[in-house]
């Protein structure tokens, strides 16, 4: 059986969509799991605390830097 990994996508957003999207289908397409903050609701200090949770929860992290 192989393993899924997930991984959690963190960028900038509306500036770096499409760039995004992309990283998130190639992520599928390796047959893991794309995880990004865009799921979450806005962000005050008891919701990032359950985000870093999440983020802690992945395997893997993916900055996207422009």
């Amino acid at each position: 059986m192989n393993k899924k990994f997930q991984v959690f996508i963190s960028s900038t957003y509306e500036d770096l969509i499409e760039e995004r999207k992309s990283v998130e289908e190639t992520i599928i397409r390796s047959g893991d799991i794309p995880v990004g903050m865009e799921a979450f609701p806005a962000a005050d200090d008891e919701q990032f605390e359950f985000i870093k949770t999440i983020i802690d929860a992945c395997d893997y992290y993916v900055l996207i830097i422009a």
